[in-house]
């Protein structure tokens, strides 16, 4: 019989609880990085320099190119054979599940933000762009202090978007072992046998924080608008 009432406490409630909690941090510090990120590839791409411009497309389509789920293996497994022997055993030391998961988020999400901030740089007024110019300021004056902050209001709902994907996409870290919200879920289920309810669970709570971020880039929507 279907009884969410064995996770409302104990171990189970426990274990559910800290897998969201991370579910969220992981959103967050991944928000909080990828942002800068895409900011500083946008201005690439739109950078009076064939070089530059290049680097910015490189870096956008070798990341959007390739699998989310092939970025967390690679970052996982991958990256840290790379490394010397005294930074690997540092890393392997501490969190390395969640170091990983952050860094693959992060490049990944920051290369969809870059297009939809490079979207909102365009839809600035180049008169606005020149009269910086005029002003003495160089390019990249110019961007961070009078385009690229216009160009963040415009390209808001887009950025919240992919925040909602961002949210959606912790739920892979569970392969490399984070023990984020579907991790937890997943031990709930092989410890009470109670498959219907721990999954009923975590479709609510993925659920409940796409709809908060759906409605927060609705309400930006009509500001913009």
């Amino acid at each position: 019989m279907f009884d969410l009432n064995f996770l409302l406490a104990g171990d189970y409630r426990d274990w559910l609880l800290s897998g969201l909690l991370l579910s969220l941090q992981l959103m967050g510090i991944t928000l909080l990085l990828s942002l800068p990120l895409a900011c500083g590839v946008a201005m690439l791409r739109m950078a009076p320099s064939r070089l530059l411009n290049a680097l910015g497309a490189a870096y956008v389509e070798l990341i959007r190119n390739v699998p989310l789920l092939a970025h967390f293996l690679f970052w996982y497994f991958g990256a840290p054979e790379l490394l010397p022997d005294t930074w690997k055993e540092r890393l392997y030391a501490g969190n390395i599940e969640a170091a990983s998961a952050i860094t693959a988020l992060t490049l990944y999400t920051a290369a969809y933000m870059a297009e939809d901030i490079r979207s909102g740089i365009r839809a600035i007024p180049a008169q606005q762009f020149e009269a910086g110019r005029a002003l003495g300021f160089s390019f990249l004056a110019t961007m961070r202090l009078c385009v690229v902050p216009q160009a963040l209001r415009l390209a808001a709902p887009p950025l919240l978007s992919q925040t909602l994907t961002l949210w959606q996409n912790t739920s892979i870290a569970t392969v490399i072992g984070v023990a984020e919200l579907m991790y937890q879920t997943q031990r709930v289920e092989a410890a009470s046998f109670r498959s219907v309810e721990a999954f009923v669970f975590a479709s609510a709570a993925y659920l409940a924080v796409s709809l908060l971020i759906a409605g927060l880039a609705a309400l930006l929507q009509r500001k913009v608008s």
